[in-house]
């Protein structure tokens, strides 16, 4: 079969190739997919580049991607609830890494049937985004009545979280450049702030989360917006010691500068590094099947254009997701 690899670490250009490998076989737990649309992320390109080998070290040559949608075409013996030929979705764990591929094979606890009402590509762009949205906003207790603060509302998790967080019933802050102001607003975000005329500190205070989804100044920032006993979930920041002992760094400590802003607000502050699950990708298609959330689809590509594909979300340009098509 085709796959889109990373040969070597460096630039994208040079690290990715297309590649002919074999089709993966499959364990008792898993389902073979023949792949629709696989939708790109930016922890992908960060692989190439070297930048997460550390925590997340390759074996090279080493297909590329997480997300997928397709149907199914084996499933092992011990795989209950799917069938051969069902339509359907996930995000796969990072030993079944490689889903910009003809086929894919996949334990089948992270999959989940593909919403009918949405297309494979669609399907494709949703598992990490709104994995990622489910776990750092539930993991501090996102709730009806909440003011919330969601960075960076046009990229991917963005959009996403703004929608799942006004499914919860929460008042909605979110910050986007002047091009994306209006298209924000359409997600259902109460107050879109324009970061290239606005500063977000003088218009939000005292509130019960803020969702970082950038780093750096942005995390640290956060403690001075919120109310005392308010909440900071990052997808970019340090980890918190819960977070560092699940992802097995012993001895961990948190950074003085933090501890310290924690317990000037007497505040909650987590890391999450999203998790595949398979009943939370439920949650997601019966909020689609609902016309709660809807997929954002920024540009498709065809699989043979994949390496233009990482290069385009390389730019952070980007308004939703980009996808690569397999039809």
């Amino acid at each position: 079969m085709k796959a889109l690899q990373i040969l070597k670490y460096g630039e994208l250009k040079n690290g990715l190739s297309f590649s002919e490998t074999s089709r993966p076989s499959i364990n008792a737990t898993d389902i073979l997919i023949e792949t629709k649309a696989t939708g790109l992320n930016p922890i992908d390109y960060k692989l190439v580049s070297g930048g997460l080998k550390d925590m997340v070290p390759l074996n090279l040559p080493s297909t590329i991607g997480f997300d997928v949608s397709g149907v199914i075409l084996e499933k092992g013996a011990d795989v209950n609830g799917f069938e051969v030929g069902d339509a359907v979705y996930a995000r796969v764990p990072q030993n079944q890494m490689g889903t910009v591929a003809e086929y894919v094979a996949v334990d089948s606890t992270v999959v989940s049937k593909k919403p009918e009402n949405i297309s494979f590509e669609e399907a494709a762009g949703l598992p990490l985004i709104g994995l990622t949205s489910i776990q750092a906003l539930e993991r501090v207790g996102l709730k009806e009545g909440d003011r919330v603060l969601i960075h960076a509302g046009s990229g991917g998790v963005g959009s996403f979280a703004i929608q799942y967080a006004k499914t919860k019933g929460a008042y909605v802050y979110t910050t986007t450049s002047t091009k994306n102001v209006e298209w924000v607003k359409a997600l259902g975000a109460n107050r879109v702030i324009d970061y290239k005329k606005e500063d977000y500190k003088s218009i939000v205070s005292d509130l019960d989360i803020v969702f970082d989804t950038l780093g750096d100044d942005y995390t640290l920032e956060a403690f001075q917006i919120i109310k005392v006993g308010g909440k900071v979930t990052s997808i970019a920041s340090v980890p918190d010691e819960e977070t560092a002992a699940m992802m097995g760094m012993k001895g961990y400590q948190l950074p003085e500068k933090f501890s310290k802003l924690i317990d000037a607000k007497s505040a909650n502050y987590k890391l999450t590094w999203m998790q595949p699950n398979g009943e939370q990708l439920d949650t997601i298609s019966a909020m689609v099947k609902d016309e709660k959330i809807k997929p954002i689809t920024d540009k498709v590509y065809p699989f043979e254009d994949g390496i233009e594909a990482y290069l385009y979300l390389a730019t952070g340009r980007a308004k939703g997701k980009v996808i690569i098509n397999f039809s």
